[in-house]
């Protein structure tokens, strides 16, 4: 592993689930790479835990939600000078043998972002029909927007290099879910971006952050809403070059 890499780990009442992260990052990773926790106000006991697990903890003093979270960790890594940044989501679906998948592809590609991707080699999408539309409608509007091809634009599992940090922590309005649209905006402001396969777990308790129809519905409006304002800010600009 590196030294230079900083794994951030969003997370909000996940008392059931952050010690057994933890304990498996520290398992493969050793003491080599940092990790630090972004506590999101969490009211189910999940801070007390984060002081016994004796790991560096950002805890918010209000609920800031999930790009909150993030940003925040994009912030103290690009503070403290950070080269590689890895989103680890505390939920325990991300499996920490697979950081090493991300790091190679960087090695190999030299991409500014890398995806851990449960989709890139079958092409096939989630399991449940909601968001198995969500998925489809997403790959097909970056598709169109950005002429490339992405099968989990859903994925938390990413790892980003200085440059995509840096862009990450000006963006003043932070999209309140960075998942197709932040995608978009940065392949359209020349970053690369670079999806490759890995294994992932179910949720094994707690609930998701989409979990609900109206959780859903709220993220696919959103989403939506968010693609059709970064559309507006960048094709104008573009098509004016263009005729010039």
């Amino acid at each position: 592993m590196h030294n230079d890499l900083l794994i951030i780990i969003p997370c909000f009442n996940e008392v059931h689930n952050i010690q057994g992260v933890i304990a498996d990052l520290r398992l493969v990773i050793g003491k080599d790479v940092d990790i630090v926790v972004i506590d999101d106000c969490s009211t189910d006991g999940t801070s007390k835990l984060l002081v016994a697990l004796d790991v560096i903890t950002i805890t918010l003093p209000f609920n800031l939600g999930y790009s909150g979270a993030l940003q925040t960790g994009y912030k103290y890594a690009f503070a403290h000078g950070y080269e590689q940044v890895l989103q680890f989501d505390a939920d325990g679906q991300h499996l920490a043998s697979e950081i090493q998948t991300l790091l190679n592809v960087r090695k190999q590609y030299n991409a500014d972002i890398i995806i851990g991707s449960r989709f890139a080699e079958s092409g096939r999408s989630h399991d449940s029909f909601l968001k198995r539309i969500a998925t489809s409608l997403f790959c097909k509007l970056i598709k169109i927007i950005t002429g490339e091809t992405i099968y989990d634009p859903t994925s938390g599992f990413q790892l980003l290099n200085r440059s995509a940090l840096e862009r990450y922590t000006k963006i003043h309005n932070f999209p309140y879910y960075p998942d197709a649209n932040i995608i978009i905006e940065m392949i359209l402001n020349g970053f690369s971006v670079k999806e490759v396969q890995v294994a992932m777990r179910d949720r094994q308790r707690g609930n998701s952050m989409h979990s609900g129809l109206l959780r859903q519905s709220k993220y696919m409006a959103t989403l939506f809403y968010s693609i059709f304002i970064i559309v507006l800010k960048y094709f104008p600009s573009k098509l004016h070059h263009k005729v010039r």
